[in-house]
């Protein structure tokens, strides 16, 4: 496979994994909802590297379709680039607009989407798939890039999407009208596509001129432009002879011919001695199969994007928002009712408006994620959705901004072992993602509390002599009691257990940070 090199690619390709966990403040004031939560729709306040890795411990393998729409690096947005790693290449790239005369633009994002495209492939379930807004600026390296990072086994499409309907006739060369799409599964043998809904554009073609009681039909030649060799002459009961054009070939064999005739789906025209035909029923017709040129007509331009968002704010808030109709079309293909959908350059707010819209249409409970770096992310983002579901859809968010790194030198500063209560929080929230409740804890049961899927153990002491001769025992796993129905996870030193003796008891082990005994030298 051919592989695509730059600048940084080296020291940058595997950052994803020492991105730090990152805590996710909730914010009751700028939610809509009763109770703050990370199981909610969500809009993440804060740069989307630490975000997408703050939500692995919750959503890792759960999202079923992931649309973002980065920067197309055209030289004219002012992104800059800002992750902070310590090599003195990025260190210089840091922070400073990446303008169009930048001899190191596309390498810089290049390193700014590697990172991000890893860890949206973790957020990813199996079956699910990802849509990249770009345009001729970085599309043909942003291919590549995903060549690497999903396997180009992978790669779905490449859909044409039309922004623009009018010719621009000061442009240099071509009117650009077009913007991508770029489409990847995490597994292509997991990935089915949705069919499109008819549409009543489509439907009216069909009539039912002759009251047949199987409904509305429209009729296609029996004749076929390509097929086999063999030639042949049917004669109807009605005393009609067909035969194929010359250079065509019949569509259908003697034998269908026969039956169609007898099933009465042979059409001869009002007055009975017209050239036969075959019915096709509206009823036999299934749902569309999706083409790669999606027309502004179906889904709109970038003029229909400024009038969505101009529906709910007095002024255009935002310069380049995406269409609400084009990201219900992508939600139609690659969603079911109740997927989770992410959005990590979320601008505007576009995604969550569109689940929220086709939730309302179908009854869905389908759930976005949204993560957004700049200011505004309250002001226009999470505003456009208030005012989404104050207009009567409903729908609840919970708003979070990115806190501080979890970090072990940060509970083990000073010279004691991190309290109980301490290494609780941070245990609890690296293993679920979910926010700690230190009155759920029973320290004299070692229990720290229950997450969606786990009930939690916590064996610890700020002792050395404890850590030193603690270890999991089968007395102190039935100790535990009967299976709630929940798993049950147990931080320990270590253990004396063996794994099937542990799967007996709905026990699943994980040993303590071996941080913890740094301090204890």
């Amino acid at each position: 496979m051919a592989q695509i090199n730059f600048k940084g690619k080296s020291i940058i390709w595997n950052h994803h994994l020492g991105v730090k966990y990152h805590q996710l403040i909730p914010k009751k004031n700028k939610s809509v909802t009763d109770k703050v939560n990370l199981r909610d729709n969500l809009i993440v306040h804060g740069d989307n590297l630490k975000a997408l890795k703050a939500l692995l411990p919750t959503y890792a393998g759960k999202i079923k379709c992931i649309y973002i729409d980065p920067p197309y690096n055209t030289g004219n947005e002012k992104w800059a680039y800002n992750d902070n790693l310590s090599h003195p290449m990025f260190k210089d790239w840091l922070k400073k607009v990446v303008d169009r005369d930048d001899l190191t633009r596309h390498d810089k994002w290049l390193c700014m989407m590697t990172p991000r495209l890893k860890l949206l492939r973790e957020l990813l379930s199996e079956d699910g798939v990802i849509f990249i807004s770009i345009d001729d600026n970085e599309q043909h390296r942003l291919r590549m890039l995903m060549d690497e990072i999903f396997g180009e086994e992978n790669f779905i499409t490449n859909v044409i999407w039309q922004k623009k309907y009018t010719r621009s006739n000061d442009a240099k060369y071509f009117s650009d009208n077009h913007d991508f799409i770029v489409v990847f599964s995490k597994n292509i043998n997991n990935f089915n596509i949705k069919l499109l809904p008819r549409t009543k554009k489509q439907n009216i073609r069909y009539s039912n001129p002759d009251n047949d009681p199987k409904g509305s039909w429209m009729s296609q030649p029996l004749h076929a432009k390509s097929g086999s060799d063999k030639s042949y002459s049917y004669t109807f009961k009605n005393g009609v002879t067909w035969s194929p054009p010359p250079g065509t070939f019949s569509r259908y064999s003697k034998t269908s011919l026969k039956i169609a005739e007898k099933e009465k789906r042979i059409w001869f025209g009002k007055n009975g001695n017209a050239v036969p035909r075959m019915k096709k029923y509206l009823s036999k017709m299934g749902n569309l199969t999706p083409m790669t040129i999606w027309t502004h007509n179906e889904v709109g331009s970038n003029d229909n994007a400024k009038k969505d968002i101009k529906s709910l704010f007095k002024n255009n808030p935002f310069d380049s928002p995406k269409p609400v109709s084009l990201i219900k079309r992508i939600l139609q293909l690659s969603t079911d009712k109740n997927s989770i959908i992410l959005d990590s350059f979320a601008g505007s707010g576009t995604t969550a408006q569109a689940v929220l819209d086709l939730n309302k249409e179908d009854g869905g409970n389908r759930k976005f994620i949204l993560v957004e770096m700049e200011d505004y992310a309250d002001t226009i983002t999470a505003e456009r959705v208030r005012r989404v579901i104050k207009k009567g859809i409903s729908g609840t968010f919970s708003y979070f901004n990115l806190g501080n790194a979890i970090e072990m030198e940060e509970i083990l500063s000073g010279k004691k072992l991190p309290s109980y209560i301490d290494l609780a929080r941070y245990v609890f929230y690296t293993a679920t993602g979910e926010e700690f409740d230190e009155s759920k804890v029973n320290q004299n049961k070692n229990f720290i509390g229950q997450s969606k899927d786990y009930q939690i153990y916590l064996f610890y002491k700020p002792n050395l002599k404890y850590l030193k001769s603690t270890a999991l025992t089968l007395e102190m796993a039935k100790a535990l009691g009967n299976p709630s129905g929940k798993q049950r996870l147990v931080f320990a030193p270590t253990k004396f257990v063996d794994r099937n003796t542990l799967d007996h008891l709905h026990i699943s082990f994980a040993q303590l940070p071996f941080e913890i005994y740094k301090l204890a030298k």
